[in-house]
């Protein structure tokens, strides 16, 4: 019998990577996975028992804002997502060149929470209030390039978006071609908003700019600029994702439609990671914007359950190169879980538009990050 610093059992035990899928436990020891599956015993100091819940890897979020608190969009990723199950997030553009020094000072090492940057192409990022490209002269490639380099583990890549709220009337083909210059110089890939309002820019012209490895979030945003403007998913959509492109949820406040995502997931289009853009408006939201209920929404829409753990968990991580330490219950990984419970009775799940579809909600119950317990929280 061996003993663990944490023992957790649970009714269900799910990981896309190792192929575990039912009952079974977590043992954790030195904040890493000592070991996991069906047949895990032996004494802990602690030992929790989840007989409701499914285990898994902590969710990895791949579009968030974790920030100060004064910055546009800034919340923080401790008290908000990481009792809500996320352990690994990724910041959208919140710093940029000029301000990342003072970023990972104020964010990054205090943060229990992994945070990983897509850095802005903008040198101040989204720091102020106002379009994060308002002055083209902020599109600085050499400084991008130097923050970068001197933080390349970090700095997963380059956040770029493409609509009018951020280009604020410059050209977005000349925004769009210098982040692609940043991304080039440094081998970094870019984490890509579709332009979508004005509606002045054909996407399949936009996805035909896109590399291999690059993400492109927000793609279940309806209309002219989403991916499935006249009832079918684009076919520079499915070109797109043949020649290595990646789509992103992208949750956020506009930028997930019931109708789009259903027809999506329909045809085989399926996201290649969940994410929610929580930032400053969901602070106090209720019910929560956080991942187990947009998990539940591509549920929803008729996506395989399995298929949806999976883009949280495993995928997200391997698109940040996390592959081996998060998204997994790998022996020897990172310590990092999400428990979450199914409640049937939740609120109707609600798209940005306002519509509904029933059928219950998964609920965070606990996460582990790098072995430590943290307690769900609920809204104030």
């Amino acid at each position: 019998m061996s003993s663990y610093d944490l023992l957790i059992r649970a009714g269900r035990v799910f990981c896309a990577d190792t192929g575990l899928d039912g009952p079974g436990a977590v043992a954790v020891t030195g904040g890493r996975i000592a070991a996991s599956g069906p047949d895990v015993e032996g004494d802990a100091a602690r030992t929790l028992e989840l007989p409701d819940a499914v285990l898994l890897p902590g969710f990895v979020d791949l579009h968030a804002h974790p920030a100060p608190a004064h910055w546009k969009y800034g919340i923080d990723p401790d008290a908000l997502m990481l009792p809500r199950g996320s352990t690994t997030i990724l910041s959208q553009g919140d710093a940029g060149a000029a301000n990342w020094a003072a970023y990972k000072r104020a964010v990054i090492s205090p943060a229990s929470i992994r945070i990983r940057m897509a850095i802005s192409a903008a040198v101040g990022g989204e720091e102020e209030d106002g379009p994060v490209f308002r002055n083209f002269d902020d599109l600085d490639v050499a400084a991008c390039v130097n923050a970068i380099e001197g933080d390349p583990d970090l700095i997963w890549g380059i956040a770029v978006n493409a609509s009018s709220a951020a280009t604020a009337g410059h050209d977005p083909r000349l925004v769009v071609g210098r982040a692609l210059e940043m991304g080039e110089r440094t081998g970094k890939p870019l984490l890509y908003g579709v332009r979508w309002d004005p509606f002045d820019w054909p996407v399949e012209e936009q996805l035909a700019l896109l590399r291999p490895g690059d993400v492109v979030t927000y793609c279940f945003h309806v209309g002219p600029g989403g991916l499935a403007p006249s009832g079918r998913v684009a076919d520079a959509a499915w070109e797109a994702k043949e020649r290595g492109i990646k789509f992103d949820v992208g949750h956020g406040m506009a930028s997930f439609d019931f109708g789009v995502a259903e027809t999506a997931v329909r045809e085989g289009f399926l996201p290649d990671s969940i994410s929610t853009d929580f930032y400053a408006r969901h602070a106090r939201s209720s019910p929560r914007h956080d991942m187990p209920r947009a998990i539940s929404k591509l549920m929803a829409v008729g996506m395989d359950e399995a298929d949806a753990f999976e883009r949280a968990t495993l995928r997200p991580a391997q698109t940040l190169g996390l592959a081996g330490e998060a998204g997994t219950l790998a022996p020897g990984s990172g310590a990092d879980l999400a428990a979450i419970r199914w409640n049937a009775d939740a609120a109707p799940l609600v798209d940005v538009a306002g519509n509904e579809r029933p059928g219950g909600c998964w609920e965070p119950s606990l996460t582990v990050r790098a072995g430590r317990v943290i307690p769900a929280t609920t809204p104030d």
